[in-house]
C-alpha cells in the first residue's frame, strides 16, 4: 500500500552511529572553540579542496574507509566496482543548452539525469574521481551532491489577523465574506495532497486541487550508466507531453501517503464548510487553488534533484495557472552558500518569475542538551529571496499576549558559506528567520487512501497516532480525517496563505514587495530578537491594510521597465496608514523592520510611498552581492508569448540603486552585535522597534551607498558562549531511528518533545557509548482505532 520510491533507502546502523558520533564530536569541538580559540568570519581551508565543490560532496569522494564507504549512499555508491556519484551541476549559463558540459559528462563515462533549465543545471551521475575535472571547467559554478531533501472561526484565522474587518469580517464554519484567495494559485512542494479530502473543496463542491504532479515518477536517481535522460521543455513538444504525463497524478488513488503535504495544503487554504464531525479548522486562504508538486516519498524523504524539477515545473507553469506562491516545506542539509546552492537557486529563479516563495526555517532552535543553537536555518531558507519562517507556540488561545517563539524554531544568522580564490572560507551570515507564525499543534487535513471502503491512514497517522491523531478528540471520518502537527513546515503555509490573501487584494505586488510588508507590519513578541523571530509574529491585518493603500500595475511596470527609483507607490487617493492594528480586542504596534540586503535593517514610511528597486523580484542583493536574474519566454506559433520560461539569465550587477531616499536605516541604532549586551543581531525586536517609531534611525538622503550592515562578528560571539551550528550538525530531518524522524512539522511540538526526546536521547547515548546494536524504539505501539466514515457520503472522493 505505501509507495517506495526506488532511491528511498533506511538509513543503516553504522551511518546513524558515524552521525552520532559526528554530533557529539562537534559539540565538543565548539566547547573547545569558547575556550581556546576565537574564529572570525573568514576561516583558511584545508589545502588539496576545490572551491567549486561543495563540502560534503568533498568529503564523500576523499572517504576511503570501509566504515564509511556507503555513508553517503544515497548520492555516492559502487556502480559496477567504480566509485560513482550523482551530483547537481551549476552553470554560468553561457550555453543555454548546456550541450557541451552533457557531451563531456558522457564521455567520462556518466549520464545526464535531468536538466533544469530554470537554474541552469544538470543532475548527472559520473565517476568520482572525474568530479574535480567537471569543476575546473570555465562554464560550471559548482558541484553538489544529489542530496536528500526532508520535511520539514478557526483558531488559525483568528490568531493570525485574519478575522477583521479588513480581511474577513465574518466568518464561520460553513460560511465566510472578505478575502479568502480566490483566484490565487499556491503550490505545494511536498509528499503530496489528497485531492478528494473535504477541506479542499470549493463552495460548490468541486475541488481546488486542481493539479497533482509526482516528481518521483520521473525515476531522476536510477543510477543507469551512459544515458542522457534531460527532456525539451519547448511548449507542444512531444518530449514534453510525454513527460507530463509521466508525472501526472491527478487520479492516483493513494497521493500522499505520507501526510504531511495534505496537512501544510490546509493549513494555507483548507475550508471546513463541509466536516460534520471535525470542527472549524478553515486555513487562512479558503479559496485558494491548490497545486499538488510532489518531491517526497512515503518516508518523507526525496531527493535535491527531484525538488529542482518540481520548483522547474511550478516555474514553468506558474502563468499559464496564475501560480503566485510556493510553499516550500522542506530542506537539506547543505552548507552551500545561497550564491551557488541548487537548491537555493531554483527557489530564487521562482521568485525572479514573480512567485513568492515562503521556505520553512528548520526545527533545530535547541540541541538535545537544551541549549539554543543559533545558525540552525536550512537551506533553502537560507537564500535572501525567499520569505523564511520561524514557528510559534500559541499557546491554544486566540490572544496573541502569550505568543512565544517556539523553542525548536531554527535561529539565524544562516551559516552557509563559499571558499573564495585565496582558499579561505567565507560565511553569508544573512540575516533570518524574516518573520514568525503559528506552528505548534496545528490541527489540519489527514491524508489517507482516496477510498471511503477501504480509507487507509498516511504513515505519520499509522505510526504517531496517539500523538498526532487521538488528541484531536472527534469522529475520524473519511474525506474529513484530521491531525495535529508542528513545526516551522507548518508555521510556512500560514504566511503562504497570508501571501494569497494580498495578492488577491493587490495582484501588483511582487515577492520581495510581499515579503516587506510582512515583516513591517508583523507584531515583535517581548524578548525574543532577531534571530529568532525576525521581525515579529505575522499580522495579516496590517499586511491587508498596507497591500490596499498600493497601486496595482507595480509588477507589471517593473518588467516593462518603466518604474524608477522613487516613483510613487500610493494608489490615487490613498495615505499611509496608521502603524497599528486591533487583532481580537487587542491592540498591537507594527515592527517597523525590514531586512535588505542580507545584513541590513531598513524602516520608514518611504519603503512604501516610493518605490524601492530592491522591490524588483529579478534583483537579489546579499552580502555586498547583486545579482539580476532574467527569465526568458517561449516564442513562436502556437506559443503564447511571455508565459513559458525558456530559461533564465543571470549577470552581476554594478552601479544600481537600490534604496531610494527617505528609507531609514537601522543599522546604527541596533549597534554592534552583542549577545549579552542584546545589541546588534541580538537587540530584541520589540527594542528595536520602539526605538524606530520613536524616530530613530538614520535617513538616506539621494545616492548613500550602504555598505556592511550589521555584520556577525564571530569572535565576539563565540566568547559570550553563543553555540553556533554549522549546518551539517543537527542538519534537517536527522534520522535517530527506523523508527522515529524528527522532521519538519511532526513529533517536535513542546506538547510531545518531553515524552520523546527525552528516552530517544537516553537510548542515543547508549549507542554512542557501543559498537553494536539500534536503539530500540517502538514508535507504533500504540492502539490505532480503524477509520470511520459516514456511510452517507461514502461515495465522496472515489
Amino acid at each position: 500500500m505505501i509507495l517506495l520510491t526506488e532511491f528511498t533507502v533506511l538509513i543503516e546502523k553504522r551511518r546513524v552511529r558515524e552521525r552520532l558520533v559526528g554530533m557529539f564530536v562537534a559539540v565538543a569541538m565548539v566547547a573547545g572553540a569558547l575556550f581556546c580559540a576565537r574564529l572570525a568570519s573568514a576561516q583558511p581551508i584545508l589545502n588539496g579542496k576545490h572551491e567549486k565543490i561543495a563540502r560534503d560532496l568533498q568529503d564523500g569522494i576523499s572517504t576511503v574507509s570501509s566504515r564509511n564507504r556507503n555513508a553517503n549512499g544515497k548520492w555516492a555508491r559502487d556502480v559496477n566496482g567504480v566509485r560513482t556519484v550523482q551530483v547537481v551541476i551549476v552553470t554560468d549559463g553561457s550555453d543555454a543548452d548546456m550541450s557541451d558540459l552533457r557531451a563531456e559528462v558522457l564521455r567520462l563515462g556518466g549520464s545526464v539525469h535531468a536538466r533544469h533549465p530554470a537554474v541552469r543545471a544538470l543532475t548527472v551521475q559520473v565517476p568520482a574521481q572525474h568530479v574535480g575535472a567537471l569543476a575546473q571547467r570555465k562554464d560550471v559554478v559548482s558541484v553538489s551532491p544529489n542530496r536528500a531533501t526532508r520535511r520539514t472561526a478557526s483558531t488559525l484565522e483568528s490568531i493570525s489577523g485574519a478575522l477583521t474587518a479588513n480581511v474577513r469580517p465574518s466568518s464561520s464554519k460553513t460560511t465566510y465574506s472578505g478575502l479568502d484567495g480566490t483566484g490565487i494559485g499556491i503550490a505545494v512542494l511536498d509528499s503530496g495532497v489528497m485531492k478528494a479530502h473535504e477541506a479542499f473543496l470549493d463552495g460548490a463542491g468541486s475541488t481546488r486541487v486542481l493539479r497533482n504532479v509526482n516528481m518521483l515518477n520521473g525515476n531522476v536517481s536510477a543510477w543507469l550508466d551512459g544515458v542522457d535522460a534531460t527532456v525539451s521543455p519547448a511548449p507542444g513538444s512531444t518530449a514534453l507531453a510525454n513527460y507530463e504525463s509521466s508525472i501526472a497524478s491527478d487520479n492516483a488513488p493513494t497521493q500522499d501517503s505520507y501526510g504531511h503535504g495534505t496537512h501544510v495544503a490546509s493549513v494555507a487554504a483548507g475550508r471546513a464548510k463541509y466536516y460534520t464531525y471535525a470542527g472549524d479548522t478553515t486555513g487562512i486562504a479558503p479559496n485558494a487553488t491548490v497545486y499538488d508538486v510532489k518531491v517526497l516519498g512515503s518516508q518523507g524523504t526525496g531527493s535535491l534533484s527531484d525538488a529542482l524539477d518540481g520548483i522547474q515545473w511550478v516555474i514553468y507553469h506558474a502563468r499559464e495557472y496564475n501560480i503566485r506562491v510556493l510553499n516550500v516545506s522542506l530542506a537539506t542539509d547543505s552548507t552551500e552558500t545561497w550564491q551557488t546552492d541548487p537548491l537555493c537557486v531554483a527557489v530564487r529563479t521562482a521568485t525572479a518569475a514573480g512567485i513568492t516563495v515562503v521556505v520553512a526555517a528548520g526545527n533545530f532552535g535547541k540541541d538535545y542538551n537544551g541549549n539554543e543553537i543559533y545558525g540552525s536555518i536550512s537551506a533553502p531558507g537560507n537564500d535572501p529571496s525567499v520569505i523564511t519562517v520561524g514557528a510559534v507556540n500559541y499557546k491554544n488561545t486566540i490572544s496573541r499576549d502569550d505568543d512565544r517563539v517556539n523553542f525548536f524554531s531554527s535561529r539565524g544568522p544562516t551559516r552557509s558559506s563559499y571558499v573564495d580564490s585565496y582558499g579561505t572560507r567565507r560565511i553569508d551570515n544573512v540575516l533570518k528567520p524574516d518573520l514568525v507564525a503559528p506552528g505548534n499543534k496545528i490541527i489540519g487535513a489527514a491524508a489517507t487512501k482516496a477510498s471511503s471502503s477501504y480509507p487507509m491512514w498516511n504513515y505519520l497517522a499509522t505510526n504517531y497516532y496517539n500523538k498526532l491523531v487521538t488528541p484531536v478528540g472527534i469522529t475520524q471520518a473519511y474525506g474529513e480525517t484530521q491531525m495535529m502537527l508542528s513545526g516551522t513546515s507548518i508555521a510556512a503555509p500560514v504566511v503562504s496563505g497570508a501571501a494569497a490573501l494580498l495578492l488577491q487584494a493587490n495582484p501588483g505586488l511582487t515577492p520581495p514587495l510581499v515579503k516587506a510588508i510582512l515583516q513591517y507590519t508583523a507584531e515583535p513578541l517581548p524578548g525574543a530578537n532577531l534571530l529568532q523571530q525576525g521581525a515579529g509574529l505575522l499580522n495579516i491585518d496590517g499586511a491587508i491594510t498596507v497591500a490596499k493603500t498600493l497601486r496595482t500595475d507595480i509588477a507589471a511596470k517593473i518588467e516593462a521597465g518603466t518604474m524608477s527609483a522613487g516613483t510613487a507607490l500610493l494608489a490615487s487617493g490613498k495615505t499611509s496608514p496608521s502603524q497599528t492594528s486591533t487583532i481580537n480586542g487587542i491592540d498591537i504596534t507594527w515592527s517597523r523592520v525590514v531586512f535588505a540586503g542580507g545584513t541590513h535593517i531598513v524602516s520608514g514610511t518611504a519603503l512604501f510611498t516610493k518605490f524601492q528597486p530592491i522591490y524588483d523580484p529579478r534583483i537579489t542583493w546579499a552580502n555586498g552581492t547583486v545579482r539580476f536574474r532574467q527569465p526568458i519566454y517561449w516564442s513562436g506559433s502556437g506559443v503564447t508569448a511571455g508565459t513559458y520560461p525558456k530559461y533564465f539569465t543571470d549577470v552581476a550587477m554594478s552601479s544600481q540603486a537600490l534604496i531610494s531616499y527617505g528609507v531609514v536605516s537601522a543599522n546604527g541604532v541596533a549597534g554592534s552585535s552583542s549577545m549579552t549586551g542584546k545589541t546588534g543581531v541580538f537587540v530584541p525586536t520589540a527594542t528595536l522597534s520602539g526605538w524606530l517609531a520613536g524616530g530613530s534611525g538614520t535617513t538616506l538622503g539621494q545616492g548613500v551607498v550602504l555598505s556592511e550592515g550589521m555584520i556577525l562578528s564571530e569572535g565576539l560571539i563565540l566568547s559570550e558562549g553563543l553555540i553556533l551550528s554549522e549546518g551539517l550538525v543537527l542538519s534537517e530531518g536527522l534520522i535517530l531511528s527506523e523508527g522515529l524522524v524528527l522532521s519538519e512539522g511532526m513529533v517536535l511540538s513542546e506538547a510531545v518533545y518531553s515524552s520523546i526526546v527525552p528516552p530517544v536521547t537516553k537510548q542515543l547515548k547508549s549507542l554512542f557509548m557501543t559498537t553494536t546494536g539500534t536503539p530500540s524504539v517502538d514508535a507504533t505501539s500504540s492502539t490505532q482505532p480503524t477509520l470511520q466514515f459516514d456511510s452517507n457520503r461514502a461515495q465522496q472522493g472515489e
